[in-house]
């Protein structure tokens, strides 16, 4: 049986999500700045660290994804058994501790303890990518997707937040460039924490009337969903295509002889179009639906790989890095919101854990690939792998809205 809750009980809820989305909007826009840092910086510190082979100057962003993939379950479990407002607080720790680590691996010249330093990043940084599933608990359904839209739109100040810290710090520890910019990250993560103590999460009761009303079924019953695989496919797809292009991105500025800050701005620009509309998307995917927007961000992708291709000015960069950034957030965001509609509140923990090791391992295989297949087949090759991938998600949002067409007019 289920209760309703009452007027002034809804009244509250809502007050409660609203308050909890603008914190946690916060924290992404000072921890969530650790990404910028290091999507800005990995390729360019490695490529400085390393000598002779040059295709593995990626592997530290690699290191960062890789390790938003290993810390996706362990995130997961640690919440569940501490809450959501401890185990934020930890992840925003060990963005902290991963800072420091980076810039003693810089100080000390060794480019494979950098890329173990951005792993550590990266743990943290799973946690930091439970915000916006944080930002649903105990929300009324009707306010999940802007919850989600607030939260990742404090990503738009930490699109500035992190490529100023890098412009800022990357003369004061030479010749060691980068090095302040990952002691600005360490000393982000600790502002971060305090932050997310300003949560007010009621985790424990509300669990437990859900667990209750509605027990946690199998995990393979929950995958076997056809939105759900939709929702994976399309999401990892979108972050997958969004990673492999922009970690490529300042390494093909450089190449082309433009200088280094051009594709520091263009980061900034590109992670400013990837948060900045989460303003209003959540409103576009309340009135239009989730199918609609996803599908527009992979058209945005397609249409970023299109104008990289088209030429190598610096106006073809910043502009393809904003189409990108933008395609990210209708995908990214659109998906995640359809896979909140396919789990119960007492199987979100274990749910959410699994789409984030897919999710996130994703990212970190596309990360790698980015680096050799810039070295080994070349930029314009980097783009024009866009169009099929993107194209199979297509085809994956087509055929589950189809079936899901067929079993309501079936019923």
């Amino acid at each position: 049986m289920t209760l309703a809750a009452a007027p002034g009980q809804a009244g509250l809820q809502l007050a409660t999500a609203r308050r909890n989305a603008f914190v946690l909007a916060a924290a992404q826009a000072i921890v969530g700045s650790a990404g910028p840092i290091t999507m800005a910086t990995g390729g360019l510190a490695g490529s400085w660290l390393l000598i002779g082979d040059k295709s593995l100057a990626t592997l530290p962003v690699t290191g960062f994804t890789l390790g938003v993939a290993l810390g996706a379950f362990p995130a997961a479990a640690l919440m569940r058994v501490v809450g959501r407002r401890l185990g934020l607080s930890a992840g925003a720790l060990v963005v902290s501790v991963g800072g420091l680590f980076a810039a003693g691996a810089l100080f000390a010249s060794s480019f494979l303890f950098f890329a173990l330093a951005l792993c550590l990043v990266g743990v943290g940084n799973a946690f930091t990518q439970q915000y916006r599933f944080a930002a649903v608990d105990n929300a009324p359904q009707a306010y999940q997707p802007r919850a989600i839209g607030i939260v990742l739109a404090g990503g738009m100040v930490a699109a500035v937040v992190g490529p100023q810290t890098v412009l800022l710090t990357d003369d004061l520890f030479l010749p060691v460039h980068f090095a302040g910019a990952y002691l600005g990250m360490a000393a982000l993560g600790l502002i971060g924490a305090a932050v997310i103590g300003f949560l007010r999460m009621h985790e424990g009761p509300s669990e437990a009337v859900a667990d209750e009303a509605a027990p946690a079924r199998p995990l393979a019953e929950i995958v076997r969903q056809p939105r759900f695989l939709a929702a994976l496919v399309c999401g990892a797809g979108s972050y997958g295509l969004m990673t492999f292009v922009m970690t490529g991105a300042p390494l093909a500025i450089v190449a082309c002889g433009l200088p280094q800050d051009v594709g520091f701005v263009g980061i900034q620009w590109h992670v400013l179009a990837m948060f900045g509309p989460s303003f209003f998307t959540g409103r576009i995917i309340a009135r239009v639906g989730k199918v609609p927007v996803i599908a527009c961000g992979l058209l945005l992708l397609a249409a970023a790989a299109a104008i990289f291709l088209s030429g190598t000015a610096v106006w073809n960069f910043w502009l393809g890095l904003v189409l990108l950034g933008l395609g990210w957030n209708f995908g990214f965001i659109g998906a995640t919101a359809m896979v909140a509609e396919t789990h119960r509140p007492s199987e979100k923990n274990k749910t959410q854990g699994l789409h984030d090791l897919v999710l996130f391992s994703t990212v970190a295989s596309a990360s790698l690939l980015s680096g050799h297949t810039l070295v080994t087949a070349g930029w314009d090759t980097m783009n024009t792998l866009v169009f099929p991938v993107a194209g199979l998600c297509l085809l994956a949002l087509a055929v589950q809205s189809f079936a899901e067409r067929r079993s309501r007019a079936a019923a």
